[in-house]
C-alpha cells in the first residue's frame, strides 16, 4: 500500500471526519430515536435548491461536531412515513431529537454560525 493510500485510510478513520448518515424509514429508529446523543436531521429532497445550500454546512457540523451531535438526512420523497410522522411539510425542514424526542424545529436553509447559536442550548 502507497503512503498516500495509507493517510487516506487514516483520515477517513481520523475523529472529525465525520458525514451526516443517510437514514430512512426503516433506520430511523436506529440512526435517530436510538442515538447515545443529540441529532440533527434535516428533511431534505433533491430537488429542493436551499436543501442543497444546506449540505455543506452539515458536511461540516458532521466533521466539527462529531463528539457531541449526529448529524443525520432523510429524503422525504423515499420516505414518507417518518416524514408524515413528524408533520413535515417544507424542506428543508431540521428537527433536533434528544433521548428519542424532538426537541426543537426549523425550517430553512441557514449558516452554520447561526444553527450553531439556535443548538447551542441543546448541545450543552
Amino acid at each position: 500500500m502507497t503512503a498516500a493510500a495509507t493517510s487516506r485510510i487514516a483520515a477517513a478513520r481520523a475523529p472529525g471526519t465525520s458525514r451526516p448518515v443517510q437514514a430512512t424509514d426503516a433506520t430511523f429508529a436506529q440512526e435517530v430515536l436510538e442515538s447515545d446523543r443529540p441529532v440533527l436531521v434535516e428533511f431534505t429532497a433533491t430537488w429542493c435548491g436551499p436543501c442543497r445550500q444546506l449540505g455543506p454546512v452539515l458536511t461540516r457540523m458532521a466533521q466539527e461536531e462529531a463528539g457531541r451531535l449526529k448529524v443525520v438526512t432523510i429524503d422525504v420523497d423515499h420516505n414518507p412515513a417518518i416524514t408524515v410522522a413528524y408533520g413535515v411539510l417544507s424542506t428543508p425542514t431540521l428537527m433536533v431529537f434528544r433521548d428519542g424526542e424532538p426537541v426543537r424545529s426549523m425550517v430553512g436553509a441557514r449558516s452554520q454560525r447561526r444553527l450553531l447559536e439556535e443548538l447551542s442550548d441543546v448541545l450543552t
